[in-house]
């Protein structure tokens, strides 16, 4: 009886252990963090932000590197995340990109492909010109492009169907011009995309607000529109909604945290729980104001299931708007 006892006991332990180990699971070598794009857009500006945070915070025992995968609309970069099942030392900036790229039938890749860690914020589009272009307000551009759809060059990052080309369809379509023919060029970044309109090479760009602030208070380049409900605070406070200016457009992308499939529930609530730090401290509040970040943070459990509505939805605004495959 006492040796039924001792093997009881000896079992118990042993299955203990495993539990025990992932309720206590932290990161032991370096993490990555992994950006679908070129540096200097949005979506490398949201890695270094949380990098930043959680560097400066010590919120992780090891260190933290972002890496920049750019090309393919962030295919090289979801390829590269997938490759890593089961692997918690690997994050993805997981954006639109991971719906939009399999709607419009560039990649396979879906967002079930990996494991929806936390959204942190969503990005609002805007529309910007050259300084010096002849189109100075957004209704300059509505007029334009009834007169002319394709005389207009809009350049975003990072493929076809991506949300900063998705905003650009739903102003056409809004407007009652044919979405398709619209003159979009995909960039790695928006970083290029906005160098080529301060070139004088393209003549908009569609990106993130904090892409764009510096080079607005410098001269450079005017916005003309923003995609959000109301006005932006600070240096954009001037600009007027689409709304305002007789276009019904709402839009922007999410920016969060992925890791790759089959992490254990343990990891995810150990990335769940830093995130969460993250978006406590100073330095994020700091890159919310100044890259005009609308502040949401949604865990896994929602995110999850926000994730199975957004691609319903933005599958039906991409087969509106021509860039859907039925």
């Amino acid at each position: 009886m006492k040796t039924l006892t001792f093997l009881l006991i000896v079992a118990a332990m042993a299955l203990a252990l495993p539990a025990q180990a992932q309720k206590t699971w932290s990161p032991s070598r370096n993490v990555e963090i992994v950006v679908g794009s070129a540096p200097g857009g949005s979506n490398d500006k949201t890695a270094r932000a949380v990098e930043k945070a959680i560097v400066e915070s010590k919120l992780i025992p090891t260190s933290l590197s972002v890496v920049n995968k750019p090309g393919g609309g962030s295919t090289i970069a979801f390829a590269y995340v997938r490759q890593r099942k089961g692997d918690p030392h690997t994050l993805l900036v997981g954006t639109t990109a991971l719906l939009t790229n399999q709607i419009v039938g560039t990649s396979t890749v879906s967002y079930q492909d990996f494991t929806p860690i936390a959204s942190m914020f969503n990005d609002y589009v805007v529309f910007a010109v050259n300084a010096n272009s002849p189109i100075k307000t957004g209704k300059d551009l509505i007029a334009k492009l009834k007169e002319n759809t394709a005389s207009v060059s809009i350049g975003f990052a990072t493929a076809l169907g991506s949300h900063n080309h998705i905003a650009a369809g739903l102003l056409a379509k809004s407007i009652g011009v044919n979405a398709r023919n619209l003159k979009a060029i995909a960039f790695k970044g928006s970083a290029e995309a906005i160098t080529q309109v301060m070139g004088g090479h393209i003549d908009m760009v569609t990106t993130a607000a904090g892409n764009v602030a510096n080079h607005v208070a410098e001269g450079r380049l005017r916005v003309i529109g923003i995609s959000s409900a109301k006005r932006f605070p600070g240096a954009l406070a001037h600009v007027p909604t689409w709304k305002e200016q007789g276009a019904n457009v709402v839009y922007g992308g999410w920016r969060a945290i992925m890791g790759p499939r089959e992490i254990t529930p343990a990891q995810v609530a150990y990335w769940e729980d830093v995130l969460r730090k993250v978006t406590a401290t100073k330095e994020w509040k700091e890159d919310l104001e100044r890259n005009f970040w609308s502040d949401d943070f949604v865990t896994s459990a929602q995110f999850r299931k926000d994730l199975d509505k957004d691609y319903a939805d933005i599958k039906s605004v991409l087969l509106d708007i021509g860039l859907a495959r039925p």
